[in-house]
């Protein structure tokens, strides 16, 4: 079974399609974002025109393929979903472009795994609208431009620091998508709850928004869980007992952190007295890949203030000591369970 806060899609969210909004006035949260893509949205339907090309940077599970999905459908146009590691060799970059209509929507995610000899030919497709493309090889070889049709590329990223310079420039609007208020959140789980069928009390959104870690996929995927629960129980209504009762079949705290959270800060406070620890070490003596604690869990833990970074590595702060228990002079206050 997967772990229910990675914020990384998994098989399961597959089949949440159906949970996504189609449109900006349904999609909750980033409302900077929302005004200025709804300005640039109705300017280029007047003027008839692509979008300029869109970069989403942020961490897993903030929306940013919802969003590519809702750019396609508000400008009217067919959208084409790709991602960085599946695009190996320029021919299946190109392939796809020159399948493009006028105004289609192009939506690479995790665009920052794109090789660079793959992101070359990007440059002029995004620019002029043109494909530059080595045909043969050896002293025979001979680059052909072929025109292609006016689109908008919509491209994803986690890492925003790995995308060359070169390629972002091109980007006519860049945006950093923040993590969701408890506000926010409980939009999204009392929409969510009644697109699955069921009824959600007040004090159970609340309650299931603020183990949410701020991020709509596991808000969606918390919500699931919990009416498997209330099936069970032969409830029509997510009340607030059924959903301690999950949280604490989960293994989720009153911060949203799960076991393996947990189980990285105990590190980093057992093992390395608090810190600071480099990430390599950290991963190591956790069994699990740097890009795993960098990208899956230490987001969270750094927005909600249980790690900080230093130019040594990262350290546990006194909000992680205290909710595990933790006395710096003195070690473990307690060994339960938190």
């Amino acid at each position: 079974m997967s772990r229910v806060t990675t914020p990384k899609e998994t098989f399961e969210d597959s089949f949440m399609v159906s949970l996504r909004p189609r449109t900006l006035d349904e999609y909750v949260g980033q409302e900077k974002i929302k005004k200025r893509l709804k300005v640039a949205m109705e300017a280029a339907k007047i003027r008839g025109e692509p979008l300029d090309h869109i970069l989403l940077a942020g961490p897993p599970g903030l929306g940013k393929t919802t969003l590519a999905h809702i750019i396609a459908n508000e400008m009217g146009a067919h959208i084409h979903v790709t991602s960085g590691p599946v695009i190996e060799r320029q021919g299946d970059l190109a392939a796809i472009i020159t399948s493009l209509d006028f105004q289609d929507v192009l939506f690479i995610d995790e665009v920052h795994r794109l090789s660079r000899v793959v992101e070359e030919i990007l440059y002029s497709a995004m620019e002029d609208f043109k494909l530059d493309i080595m045909i043969g090889k050896g002293p025979s070889a001979r680059s052909i431009r072929i025109d292609v049709q006016p689109f908008t590329l919509v491209a994803a990223t986690t890492r925003s620091g790995l995308i060359s310079a070169p390629l972002r420039n091109r980007f006519g609007m860049v945006f950093e998508l923040d993590f969701y208020s408890d506000v926010e959140i409980k939009e999204i789980v009392e929409r969510t709850a009644n697109k699955l069928g069921v009824e959600i009390t007040e004090e159970a959104a609340v309650y299931v928004a603020r183990r949410s870690r701020g991020t709509p996929r596991i808000a969606n995927r918390l919500v699931k869980r919990i009416r498997d629960v209330a099936t069970i129980r032969d409830s029509s209504v997510i009340t607030l007992e059924i959903a301690r009762e999950t949280m604490k079949m989960l293994e989720i705290d009153d911060h949203g952190l799960d076991n393996m959270d947990r189980k990285i800060l105990k590190m980093i406070i057992e093992t390395f007295k608090g810190g600071p620890v480099g990430i390599k070490s950290l991963a190591a003596s956790m069994g699990v890949e740097p890009d795993t604690i960098s990208e899956v869990y230490e987001p969270y833990l750094l927005q909600a203030g249980f790690i900080a970074r230093t130019h040594r590595g990262r350290v546990a702060t006194e909000k992680a000591w205290k909710h595990l228990g933790y006395e710096k002079s003195i070690g473990p206050l307690w060994n339960g369970d938190v």
